[in-house]
C-alpha cells in the first residue's frame, strides 16, 4: 500500500513539474542520437572487443580523452589512476551537472558467438584469468561519450556546466589498492567546479530496450563483507573430545546467520542478505584443525538496519562459539554504501525521463545489487536508472544475467540511454531553483 501511495504522489508532483517545463523533447535530439548512433555501435564494439580489468583502463581512458579532448572540452586525466573526466560549460548560466559512466570490465571468459567477442586475458590477483565486459560498463562509456558529443556541439541549448564523469574500478579495485568512486571523489571529481547534481545509467540485461526502470530512495544495496575467524583445539580426528572442532562451530555459525535475516530483521521494511560465501579450515583428512575462517556479503538498503545486521552477526558468531569452547573474532570491510535516488529530485525529473522513453517508464522493485555511485549520491542529490538492453523478442528468463560469461544486451537499448542524459542535462536547470 505505501508503494502505491509513493507511485500515486510522484505521478501527481512529476505532472505539476511538467507544467514547468516544455511538453516534448527538443526535436534535434532524436534525430541526433539516430545520426550518432553507427558511432555509437563502433566506441561499444571496440571497448567490448578490448576489456580492461580495475585500475588498469589504460586504453579505454586513452579512447575517451582523445574524443572529449576533440569536442574541445577541458580535459583531467589520470583521475583515480585511469579516471577521466570532461568538462563542458554550456552557452548559458545555470548549475553544475555530473554525469557518470563506469569503465571497467570484469574477471569473465566470455562464451558468447559476438563478432566482437572479447578474447582478452589478463592477471587478476595473482591469477590467469579471461577479461569480458559482463555487466555492461562498455556501453556505459560508449553512452557518455555520444552524450558529451551531443551536448558539446548543441551548447548553445545547455544552461550551466556539464561533468563527464569517467569512473574506473567500478568492480572494485584489485587487492592492496584504493580505487572507484571513493578515490575520484578523495581526488576532487566532485569540486572544481563543485558539482550540483548527478545522474547516472545502468544497462541492464532483464529490463526490455526502450525502458527505463527508476525507484526513489533506497534502490540498490549497500554492500559490506565479513570475516568470521573461529579459534578452536587441533586434535586427531578420531579422538574429537579431546579438542574443540571449529569446522562444527563453523557450520553452527553459517546456519545461525541465516536466523538473523530469517527471524531477527524486519523484512517487511526492506530486505536484508547474508551469504556465505567461503568456508576455510583444515589440511588432512584425520586432524581437525585449530582454526576455520567464514567470509561472506552482506546486502541492506536501510542504514539503520545495516548497523543493527552486523551488530547481530558479532553477536551471533562469537556466542555460539563460546558455547562450544571456542573464540570467534569478526571482522567487516565496507564495499558500497546504499544506492539513493532523491525522491525530490526525481519528482522533478519524471517529466524528463517521459520524454527520453516516450512513457516507457516502470518502478521497479529495490535490487540487491550493490554499486559505487552510491559515494556520489551521498554527496549531492543523485538519480541512477536502469536502462533496458534486453532484445524486445526474448523473455527475462532467457537473458543471461550480469556477471556471467553469456551476458549479452541490445545495442539498441543505448538510445535511451543516450537521451535520457541528455535530456536530464537539459531539463534540470529549469526545474532546480
Amino acid at each position: 500500500m505505501m508503494r502505491l501511495f509513493l507511485s500515486i504522489y510522484l505521478f501527481l508532483l512529476s505532472s505539476v513539474a511538467a507544467t514547468a517545463q516544455s511538453n516534448n523533447s527538443p526535436a534535434w535530439l532524436t534525430t541526433d542520437v539516430d545520426a550518432l548512433f553507427a558511432k555509437t555501435v563502433s566506441w561499444r564494439r571496440q571497448l567490448h572487443q578490448n576489456p580492461e580489468l580495475s585500475n588498469r583502463e589504460t586504453n579505454t581512458a586513452k579512447l575517451i580523452a582523445a574524443h572529449l579532448k576533440s569536442l574541445g572540452l577541458q580535459v583531467q586525466e589520470g583521475v583515480a589512476h585511469t579516471g577521466v573526466v570532461g568538462i563542458l560549460k554550456g552557452g548559458k548560466p545555470g548549475p553544475v551537472i555530473g554525469l557518470r559512466a563506469d569503465m571497467d570490465a570484469l574477471p569473465v571468459t566470455e562464451e558468447t558467438d559476438l563478432p566482437f567477442a572479447s578474447k582478452a586475458t589478463a592477471t587478476y590477483n595473482g591469477q590467469q584469468v579471461g577479461v569480458m565486459h559482463a555487466c555492461g560498463h562498455d556501453t556505459h562509456v560508449a553512452m557518455l561519450m555520444s552524450a558529451a558529443e551531443i551536448l558539446s556541439k548543441r551548447k548553445a541549448e545547455v544552461a550551466g556546466t556539464v561533468k563527464f564523469i569517467f569512473q574506473p574500478a567500478e568492480e572494485g579495485p584489485p587487492a592492496g589498492e584504493e580505487g572507484g568512486a571513493l578515490l575520484m571523489i578523495k581526488e576532487g571529481v566532485m569540486d572544481n567546479p563543485k558539482v550540483d547534481v548527478m545522474f547516472g545509467l545502468h544497462i541492464n540485461a532483464q529490463t526490455p530496450v526502450g525502458q527505463i526502470r527508476y525507484r526513489a530512495r533506497g534502490m540498490m544495496a549497500a554492500a559490506d563483507w565479513f570475516t568470521i575467524t573461529i579459534k578452536g583445539k587441533q586434535v586427531h580426528g578420531a579422538q574429537p573430545w579431546l579438542g574443540v572442532d571449529p569446522v562444527v562451530v563453523g557450520a553452527q555459525v553459517i546456519n545461525g546467520l541465516q536466523t538473523i535475516v530469517s527471524r531477527q530483521m524486519e523484512l517487511t521494511k526492506n530486505a536484508v542478505v547474508i551469504s556465505t560465501t567461503i568456508f576455510k579450515g583444515g589440511v588432512r583428512e584425520n586432524i581437525i584443525p585449530e582454526q576455520a575462517q567464514l567470509a561472506g556479503t552482506i546486502r541492506t538498503l536501510d542504514t539503520a538496519m545495516r548497523t543493527d545486521v552486523k551488530r547481530r552477526i558479532q553477536t551471533m558468531a562469537t556466542n555460539i562459539a563460546e558455547a562450544s569452547g571456542a573464540t570467534a573474532t569478526v571482522s567487516f570491510e565496507p564495499k558500497t554504501a546504499i544506492v539513493y535516488n532523491d525522491p525530490p529530485l526525481l519528482q522533478k525529473m519524471m517529466p524528463s525521463l517521459q520524454k527520453a522513453t516516450g512513457g516507457n517508464l516502470v518502478e521497479m522493485d529495490a535490487a540487491t545489487g550493490a554499486e559505487d555511485y552510491s559515494f556520489f549520491a551521498e554527496k549531492v542529490p543523485s538519480l541512477f536508472l536502469y536502462v533496458g538492453g534486453r532484445p524486445l523478442n526474448t523473455t527475462e528468463q532467457q537473458s543471461a544475467p550480469h556477471h556471467t560469461p553469456k551476458f549479452f544486451v541490445d545495442e539498441e537499448g543505448m538510445k535511451t540511454g543516450i537521451r535520457a542524459f541528455c535530456q536530464l542535462v537539459l531539463d534540470y536547470p529549469k526545474v532546480a531553483k
